[in-house]
């Protein structure tokens, strides 16, 4: 049974003290108590991100993302039959309550259940050129740019091999024979490694159908030039709740018009606003995809994510959106690999040399 007091919020609480409660808590939840520690609500990371969709605001009360009818199991409930609820429900926590409603602990599926190996495939997208942070690339494939002690590959790697996942595929092109001397097959990391050769580039779906057979289960597709701390197995868990075809991962991204913006009638002015901020959810470039969506993919040219995505909105299959809370940085030109290695030992402690 997990530490209970580190998972615990008031009501007064913002959105940013309980995700801060989430993150360094093992559970990944936080479970919102009044003064007498009865249960009002948990927030865990799905709540956060549907709030985020609503559009609620870091600075707002818990209380505004809680789900306030969490499902509850009273103290001395029978592992087992707990068990078999978390596994056929899909929940990752469930408080514990007295006969008042006053949290007395927290049943977590981790604990309960050792980290279990992910039969999902992993595609990595490791082809590019990296034209855009030349001359670093002349020598060596971006993918394996070092940052901090490691490629950006391996750390990616790393970070899946970790949540449980085996078996991955990386989709190579440009200078892949370091690739494959860098990785085998992937042993080192106590994993299995395929690759996918892209005789010319394929696009960041066209690799799809070079797979060696066709996936049985959801697999995770992601290019390999991201540093994110990404939890894979709760991207998954909310693709198969949602019952989708297609998830992409997606960020808030954010800029401000450094002028003033001026809304029209004709020739008549109508609003005036000063430097506005304008706000937008766009792609991450990580998806989990259904064997049926891998189906889709055209062969024998390339082929990208935004395009297979467009055909399934075309055909009015479900395509969601997973937002993403977590640190997350796309490395696609050189104040990105400085800014990398600026934060990378910051983000990821646990890779120190």
């Amino acid at each position: 049974m997990a530490i209970l007091d580190e998972y615990l919020v008031g009501p007064a609480a913002t959105v940013t003290e309980a995700l801060a409660t989430i993150n360094r808590s093992e559970g990944k939840i936080a479970l919102v108590v009044d003064g007498d520690r009865r249960l009002m609500g948990v927030v865990t990371d799905g709540d956060f991100r549907r709030g985020l969709l609503r559009g609620i605001g870091l600075d707002r009360p818990v209380t505004e993302v809680m789900n306030a009818k969490p499902v509850v199991a009273r103290q001395g409930e029978d592992k087992g039959r707990l068990l078999a609820l978390m596994r056929r429900e899909q929940y990752r926590q469930i408080p514990l309550v007295d006969a008042t409603g006053r949290v007395v602990g927290l049943e977590t599926l981790l604990e309960m259940l050792q980290i279990a190996e992910r039969d999902n495939w992993v595609v990595l997208l490791a082809g590019g050129k990296g034209v855009r942070l030349k001359p670093l690339t002349h020598a060596v494939p971006k993918p394996m740019l070092q940052v901090g002690s490691k490629p950006i590959l391996e750390t990616i790697v790393d970070s899946l091999a970790e949540q449980g996942f085996k078996r991955f595929f990386f989709a190579v092109n440009y200078m892949a024979d370091s690739i494959r001397e860098h990785f085998g097959d992937g042993s080192r990391w106590r994993v299995q490694i395929d690759y996918l050769v892209e005789e010319e580039p394929l696009g960041t779906a066209g690799a799809l159908n070079l797979l060696p057979e066709k996936p049985t289960a959801p697999l995770i597709v992601m290019n390999g030039d991201i540093l994110t701390k990404v939890d894979f197995r709760a991207l998954l868990d909310f693709h198969a709740r949602n019952r989708a075809l297609a998830t992409m991962c997606v960020r808030e991204f954010q800029f401000q018009v450094p002028f003033g913006v001026v809304s029209v009638d004709q020739h008549r002015i109508v609003d005036i606003k000063e430097k506005p901020e304008e706000r937008f959810l766009v792609n991450a470039g990580i998806y989990a995809l259904e064997p049926e969506a891998v189906a889709m993919v055209p062969t024998g040219r390339p082929y990208d994510m935004p395009r297979l995505f467009d055909a399934m909105l075309t055909q009015r299959k479900e395509a969601i959106v997973f937002p993403l809370r977590e640190y997350w940085l796309d490395i696609g030109r050189l104040d990105d690999f400085i800014r990398a290695n600026d934060e990378f030992e910051r983000e990821f402690p646990q890779d120190k040399p």
